[in-house]
């Protein structure tokens, strides 16, 4: 998405400027008289952003982070499109500079402003760059220290910014290498392995289960899926709940997504004489089954745990709710069903995909969630939703302009849309929402690369 030539309400910030046309004005004039103050308190807003931006620069590191929060606290409390229209290459490459050289909280806080930068930013080719040249940064900090914090901020920055950003399964797939490997690192004479502690496990295995959602035929083959499907099963006998659950999740999502269904077609057309190179053979089937038999003991056995001492009642409800949904899923098909109160709306999710979606972006968004999901149109596409209409002179002159930015007539964001919301339509097809059947014949799965 390119920049705009004109700032919107540029009055604001350019006394000298005569160009502004009377129609303008006149509408200005009238918002001021129902929101008096409201210019003012813009521009002390927009000020307290640009000192925030230049403090980037100082050299104390405790400057820099409480610079930082600062621009997390504005991009939760509103959608700042005005100063990422004029701000936005300075303020990604000051943050990538704070994620190289600075403390885990600096690096945690630069690595939060950048996933809410690309969240603001939306479908186009701002959210492409932000992808492109901070996926190498990221990568290269996520190897500079151990620092649960500083990963696991790194790890949901990453996420993020792939979710808005990617545009393709190799950039998707080459993400969820990178959050993999803090949990299987690519070993070489002169690495020694360290043990990740229960944080950096719930966020890897939970952002690559949230980039998984955005793929729409997983193209691993019956290998990786029985080292995949066996590892998260081993996290299921871990003693921290929040990995547990992680772990749960994603299996819930693999099964979603027809993966074992798609083998077993394949194994029937090996029978009828039709051979596929790296297709699953009848052993390696009834081992993969004999796998999800054994999740499906594990999930009933945590859905009744007692809880022991010491354990939050809240976090044991939240586990024996959650694999209560995925042993009905997983025995009868039906995925679980939820609604979020956003505002005066609600917020349907009807599989498992949908439900990763929202809890992963509302934990990211935490005290901007609503905010969010009333006035970010990217996300009213990731999830189909439309929220009532507000009504008040400041926040319905802010819904437009936002809505001139996200619908100007630029080709590569129309595209962008296009293509993303096809991707959600295909998901949700391929999905059966609400049940888990596969209904691919062999003929529709050749067009899936193995």
């Amino acid at each position: 998405m390119g920049r705009k030539s004109q700032r919107k309400n540029a009055a604001m910030f350019d006394s000298d400027d005569d160009t502004s046309s009377v129609s303008s004005s006149s509408t200005m004039q009238s918002e001021r008289v129902l929101n008096p103050g409201m210019d003012e308190v813009q521009v002390h807003k927009d000020a307290l952003l640009d000192q925030s931006l230049d403090a980037l620069y100082e050299k104390r590191s405790s400057t820099r982070e409480q610079a930082l929060a600062s621009i997390v606290d504005a991009f939760n409390s509103d959608l700042q499109h005005e100063f990422v229209e004029k701000k936005f290459a300075t303020l990604l490459h000051q943050c990538l500079h704070c994620t190289k050289k600075g403390s885990a909280k600096e690096t945690s806080l630069a690595s939060h402003v950048i996933g809410l930068l690309a969240l603001t930013v939306g479908l186009g080719d701002q959210a492409q760059e932000i992808l492109e040249e901070s996926v190498t940064p990221l990568s290269q900090a996520l190897k500079s220290g151990r620092e649960s914090l500083k990963i696991t901020s790194i790890l949901e920055c990453l996420a993020v910014i792939t979710f808005v950003g990617g545009t393709d399964l190799e950039q998707t797939e080459r993400s969820m290498q990178i959050i993999w490997q803090m949990i299987h690192p690519k070993l070489g004479s002169n690495v020694v392995a360290t043990k990740p502690s229960p944080a950096v496990i719930t966020a890897v295995v939970s952002s690559w289960a949230f980039l998984l959602t955005t793929v729409d035929h997983w193209t691993l083959g019956p290998k990786i899926w029985q080292e995949t499907v066996t590892y998260l099963s081993s996290l299921l006998e871990k003693d921290d709940r929040s990995v547990r659950i992680a772990a749960g999740e994603a299996l819930a999502l693999i099964f979603e997504l027809g993966t074992l269904e798609k083998f077993s077609a394949e194994v029937k057309g090996t029978a009828n004489g039709t051979v596929r190179e790296g297709s699953a053979s009848q052993d390696t089937l009834m081992h993969m089954h004999g796998l999800k038999a054994k999740v499906t003991k594990q999930v009933r056995d945590l859905s009744a745990e007692a809880g022991g001492k010491g354990s939050a009642k809240k976090d044991l409800n939240t586990q024996r709710n959650l694999f209560k949904d995925l042993v009905e899923f997983l025995e009868d098909g039906y995925a679980p069903e939820t609604s979020t109160k956003v505002g005066g709306d609600s917020l349907q999710t009807s599989t498992w995909y949908q439900m990763i979606q929202l809890n992963y972006l509302k934990h990211f968004l935490g005290g901007g969630f609503i905010k969010h999901m009333q006035e970010n149109e990217f996300l009213h596409d990731v999830f189909s939703f439309t929220p009532k209409k507000k009504s008040g002179g400041g926040n319905s002159r802010m819904k437009n302009d936002e809505k001139r930015l996200f619908k100007s007539p630029n080709s590569a964001l129309n595209k962008a849309r296009t293509q993303f919301l096809t991707k959600q339509r295909m998901l949700a097809k391929n999905m059966n929402v609400g049940h888990y059947a596969a209904t691919a014949t062999v003929e529709d799965e050749s067009l899936i690369c193995n």
